[in-house]
């Protein structure tokens, strides 16, 4: 018995309904306009209503439920993924609802019925694309997501989810089958493909950069046709963004980075060494032999004492045998200043804190050119912080110049100020000269 009352009671309050509906037509039967206004009033307010309640208690409680969970974080949230769907709710009263309202011409059922339709296809539409968004921001908390970014991927699949959204719209607001649309596309596959030209184009270059993890977020690029050079942010399906080193940014179209040449400094990062490459350029003229007071000299240097003591050793070793053979002193070997000045900068960046000992470390001279010749200096920091990077080059050639003197060499500049100053010594009028 209990399960035929609770049965009955939805009968009985449809029932009860329909007779306050009939009562409310008879009461105003001479005003047709009027009763059609209230239908009309009352659905647009139970759809409000629903939107409210949906939005209000169902979505709050779900949010504080997922906030509590972790599931998402607040700024999550705010992608609104699930209250683009809760705008489905009143489509939904008003597509049932504008059946029951009496006396609406059929046309206008139809209509807003098709209208309704399209608009909750949007809805749907919208929220994929929001939780896509949503689910970017989660795969970007994952340790490899910066040398594998689905940002890309995510975008062309948006692209397909509208261009579908699009299709079953117009074929609601038409009402026809949504596949008689489709068989039309055939024809226009030519067009579609001069169009998206550039999307299929950029998901290539994506593929293709993923696939060969070519760049990363957080990579640092060097592309000087695109006027790049700084620190990639955001890899995404068309474009690249870069924050250059003045703190503009960038946009490099993604298929450039496949068609054009780029430098990626990842490599140096992850190596932990930063290349110093940079020449000392040498007057020729100051380079001598030194005596024997000056090898003696410079056996004070504690970074040449080894050198020097070995060196002196072997060259006796060669002057003795030519004295034996009885040759000419003009072939004898002996210590130059640049050699021990050659010996001294290798030496120098071997005890270096600030140099990285693990990698190629080298000091040598290059082809003479017209401003002097470059003694290179080629080797790594183990800071590859840009700051620290320079302030270890800068420490290094520092102490080079200004130990230079100490083995008698003299930097080459574009004018010889050493000899300009001898030729104004020699040309200097003697102090009881006059003077106009």
């Amino acid at each position: 018995m209990r399960g035929v009352v609770c049965d009955s009671r939805p009968e009985r309050t449809f029932n009860v309904m329909n007779e306050s509906l009939d009562a409310l037509q008879k009461t105003l039967e001479p005003y047709p306009w009027t009763y059609n206004a209230t239908m009309i009033g009352a659905l647009l307010l139970i759809a409000w209503a629903a939107n409210w309640l949906t939005k209000r208690v169902l979505l709050r409680g779900l949010r504080r439920a997922l906030h509590a969970s972790q599931v998402v974080r607040e700024s999550d949230a705010q992608l609104k993924v699930i209250p683009r769907l809760a705008n489905v709710v009143p489509a939904l009263v008003l597509w049932l609802g504008v059946g029951v309202v009496p006396h609406l011409p059929e046309e206008v059922v139809l209509v807003v019925r098709n209208v309704c339709s399209a608009f909750i296809i949007l809805t749907l539409a919208l929220a994929i694309a929001k939780s896509l968004d949503l689910a970017n921001q989660v795969y970007e908390r994952r340790p490899d997501a910066a040398s594998k970014p689905i940002k890309g991927y995510l975008q062309l699949l948006k692209i397909v989810v509208y261009a579908v959204a699009a299709v079953l719209m117009l074929a609601a607001l038409m009402d026809r089958s949504p596949l008689i649309l489709l068989s039309g596309l055939g024809a226009m596959m030519a067009v579609l493909l001069l169009v998206f030209q550039d999307t299929l184009l950029s998901l290539v270059a994506s593929m293709q950069i993923s696939s060969n993890d070519m760049v990363r977020v957080g990579d640092w690029i060097e592309m000087p046709q695109q006027n790049a050079d700084g620190d990639v942010i955001d890899i995404a399906l068309h474009t690249v963004k870069v924050q250059n080193w003045d703190k503009t940014i960038t946009t490099i179209p993604t298929k450039k980075l496949i068609s054009d040449s780029f430098k990626n400094w990842r490599g140096m990062s992850e190596a932990g060494g930063r290349r110093i490459k940079r020449s000392l350029y040498l007057d020729q003229h100051s380079v001598r032999f030194l005596g024997e007071e000056e090898c003696t000299h410079m056996q004070s240097f504690v970074l040449l004492d080894d050198y020097m003591d070995r060196t002196q050793k072997e060259l006796d070793a060669w002057n003795a045998d030519l004295a034996a053979r009885g040759l000419a002193p003009v072939n004898a070997r002996r210590v130059t200043n640049l050699g021990t000045f050659r010996a001294y900068v290798d030496r120098y960046l071997r005890k270096h804190p600030g140099i990285h000992q693990d990698m190629t470390l080298l000091v040598r001279q290059l082809q003479p050119e017209s401003t002097g010749l470059p003694l290179e200096i080629y080797c790594f920091t183990n800071d590859i912080r840009w700051a620290e990077y320079e302030r270890i080059q800068a420490d290094i050639f520092d102490h080079l110049l200004a130990i230079l003197p100490e083995f008698d060499l003299r930097v080459f500049q574009q004018s010889s100020d050493a000899a300009t100053l001898a030729a104004m010594l020699q040309v200097r009028p003697p102090d009881h000269a006059s003077h106009v």
